[in-house]
């Protein structure tokens, strides 16, 4: 290898944190012990390339023998007799004995093997990892993607449903990688002792995830440093079927809320109240970085051979907010100490792009206390969509808002339009989107751009709460739907480069949701740009296991959420069909009555949509199509196997520059459909979203 080159690699695994190893003359293996105990969070690799990957694991101080360098072994066989790679790295305190390394001048399209040995010959767990295809290869890919893992209120085991069935695949169907879209972790801990029966949601909490120190507020509690996010992470590290997923493929992987704060945005971390947090968003960003393999970087470290946290201290964003938090120094410093913003090439096929929706976002608009009255009265989970498009819009708006039948002064008047990415972002997004010479652009999207909705102006009086609803109002003002005005600049960005083959892919909502993403819907115009499909929580409940201890039996509008004693999700035909055909099921039962309620207005993007999903989703992609299957589990609440409640495949015809996108459904089956309302049209909009 050119010395140049040499240099390049080994400034480029500095940036990210990593020791380079590259092929060279390897003997052959020494014979060790697999000792899985002094690697206790197992092994991983990460962010393939065609000729490199990163690799990962932990290796601290033991009741045996403490170990200050690690060797890494790669080979093209799981027995280790054709070795290709070895280089070593060191490890200390400072970095809480992790381990990365880059791997450079492999093979592309090709199956490794590796595993890490300390200088006392003890071996991690073998791993296995995949290089990516050349990206002139035309080499049909398939992976999964996943969301929203806690492992204190239940089990990782849709990883365990995962892993058996790619085993029982043909090799060439197999997944060659995993993308996460975040919630890696939950930093908010609820220890059983503090809830009544050690119940929360209808759930045991497990209560072996502890932080060392960590600060309660209310009932749970949360980290107050980097000692306690390392100690989440360890913890869910040690969970045996996140460990098994993360040695048997690359994880890509994006950070979304709960890697710092539950409803946090910038530097700003909101529980009880909204605090100040440079410092823990520092914290935060340090134990990512640690034990999530990326090739992530710190801007302006020349040669960060691990995470250096900038000194910063907790300064209030006085003023108004969308406007000081871009000046406030200690705040830019907190949120750049880590770029994760980025992208990856998987043959000619699939260009993934990789976006940070949580530390150069503004406030989310619904959340500021100027939004209060428009909240008060609102069904709950539901916010007036008008109202949040017109604050969300700033000054770009001119004019008042008329909300339950009164006419409002804007209080967002003089400010300026939200924003998710930040311009920086923003820009670089686009410019990698416009630019791609793959046949089909994903987007890595912690966050969904589909509306979730219903239309509560057709609510009958005698339900009306406590404000005059009209219209319709959304559940999801913390992902794209709370930013509809930067939504609609991507959109319409993408159109006017003549994009296509635009889809995003999502997680946070805990929900399964496949359609068509359009810059308005009714009463604007529908004309999608993009499909989108977001996967349910790996474990994390869901908006109907939450409606279901949080709306009474008596509400009067527990049927659009729950019905029956069994408190079906009739969520899911409120927010596709309408609220009259929700009430009508619920009337008389009569399921052909309810349809024939159907509000065509609602839902026009949606081909699916079920928010009492849990599980995964896989991706199958071809020159000419993608199927995107989604398999539901039930919750969690166990450590077995757990038997898919249904599968549902959706296929996206790739589409020519100026032609509209459509989901078509292929496949639905399962016992569950029927009972969570979503096998109600086998003809209409559950199945597909016309081009």
């Amino acid at each position: 290898m050119p010395m140049q080159n040499r240099r390049e690699l080994m400034k480029m695994a500095a940036a990210m944190g990593a020791t380079l190893a590259w092929p060279a003359p390897v003997r052959a293996a020494d014979a060790g012990v697999e000792d899985r105990s002094a690697y206790p969070q197992g092994v991983a690799s990460g962010d393939p390339t065609c000729d490199s990957i990163l690799l990962w694991t932990r290796r601290p101080p033991t009741a045996g023998r403490k170990a200050s360098r690690l060797t890494v072994e790669v080979a093209e066989t799981s027995d280790f007799d054709n070795m290709v790679v070895s280089g070593s790295h060191a490890i200390d305190a400072d970095g809480d004995w992790t381990c990365r390394i880059l791997v450079t001048g492999l093979h592309s399209d090709r199956t490794y093997w590796y595993r890490f040995r300390d200088e006392h010959g003890r071996l991690s767990r073998t791993g296995r990892t995949f290089t990516a295809p050349s990206p002139d290869a035309e080499r049909e890919a398939c992976f999964a993607f996943v969301s929203c893992q806690n492992v204190n209120m239940g089990y990782a085991t849709t990883f365990l449903r995962m892993i058996a069935e790619d085993r029982a695949r043909p090799a060439h169907e197999q997944l060659r990688f995993v993308l996460h879209l975040g919630d890696f972790i939950y930093e908010m801990l609820f220890y059983p002792e503090d809830l009544p029966g050690g119940m929360l949601q209808g759930r045991p909490m497990r209560g072996h995830v502890r932080m060392p120190e960590g600060e309660k507020i209310g009932v749970y509690h949360v980290p107050r440093g980097v000692d306690d996010y390392r100690a989440i992470y360890r913890a869910y590290l040690e969970d045996p079927d996140i460990q098994d997923a993360r040695a048997r493929w690359p994880f890509i992987c994006v950070w979304d809320n709960h890697e710092f704060s539950n409803r946090g945005w910038q530097s700003v971390a909101v529980y009880d109240r909204a605090r100040a947090a440079q410092r823990l968003r520092v914290a935060a960003n340090q134990a990512w970085f640690e034990y999530v393999p990326a090739r992530v970087s710190q801007p302006g470290e020349a040669d960060p051979m691990r995470f250096r946290a900038p000194a910063v201290a907790d300064v209030p964003l006085a003023g108004p907010i969308r406007d000081s938090a871009a000046r406030e120094p200690n705040n830019q410093r907190a949120i750049h100490s880590l770029r994760i913003y980025r992208d990856v090439r998987w043959g000619a096929l699939l260009h993934l792009l990789l976006t940070d929706t949580r530390s150069f976002r503004t406030q989310p608009v619904y959340e500021a206390d100027f939004a209060a009255p428009f909240r008060r009265g609102m069904p709950p989970y539901f916010a007036p969509q008008k109202v949040v498009e017109i604050l969300d819009a700033g000054k770009s708006f001119a004019g008042g808002i008329v909300h339950g039948g009164m006419a409002i002064p804007n209080p967002a008047a003089r400010m300026e339009a939200g924003t998710m990415l930040g311009e920086e972002q923003k820009r670089w997004f686009l410019d990698r989107l416009r630019g791609s010479t793959a046949r089909w652009k994903f987007w890595g999207n912690s966050v969904a751009m589909t509306d979730i909705r219903a239309d509560v102006g057709n609510l009958p009086a005698s339900m009306a709460t406590s404000a005059k609803l009209d219209g319709f109002a959304i559940t999801n003002t913390h992902d794209w739907g709370g930013y509809p005005t930067e939504r609609a600049e991507i959109l319409g960005a993408a159109r006017a480069a003549g994009v296509s083959n635009f889809v995003s892919l999502a997680g946070d909502r805990h929900a399964f949701c496949a359609g068509t993403v359009s810059a308005s819907l009714c009463p604007g115009e529908f004309a999608p740009v993009a499909a989108e499909f977001v996967v349910g929580s790996i474990g994390t409940p869901t908006l109907a296991e939450a409606a279901a201890h949080a709306v009474p039996d008596d509400h009067p509008l527990r049927p659009l959420y729950l019905q029956g004693d069994d408190a079906a999700p009739a969520i899911n035909m409120t927010v596709t069909h309408g609220v009259a055909a929700s009430l009508q099921l619920a009337e008389d039962g009569d399921r052909s009555a309810a349809l024939a309620l159907r509000n065509p207005d609602v839902a026009p993007h949606l081909a699916f949509a079920d928010m009492a999903g849990h599980g995964f989703a896989t991706v199958r992609v071809t020159a000419s199509a993608i199927d995107v299957e989604f398999i539901c589990v039930p919750a969690p609440i166990t450590d077995a196997d757990p038997d898919p409640l249904y599968r549902v495949t959706h296929r996206v015809a790739a589409w020519a520059p100026g032609e509209r996108p459509g989901v078509e459904r292929l496949v639905a089956d399962g016992p569950a459909l029927a009972a969570r309302f979503l096998d109600l049209d086998p003809t209409g909009r559950e199945q597909s979203t016309s081009n």
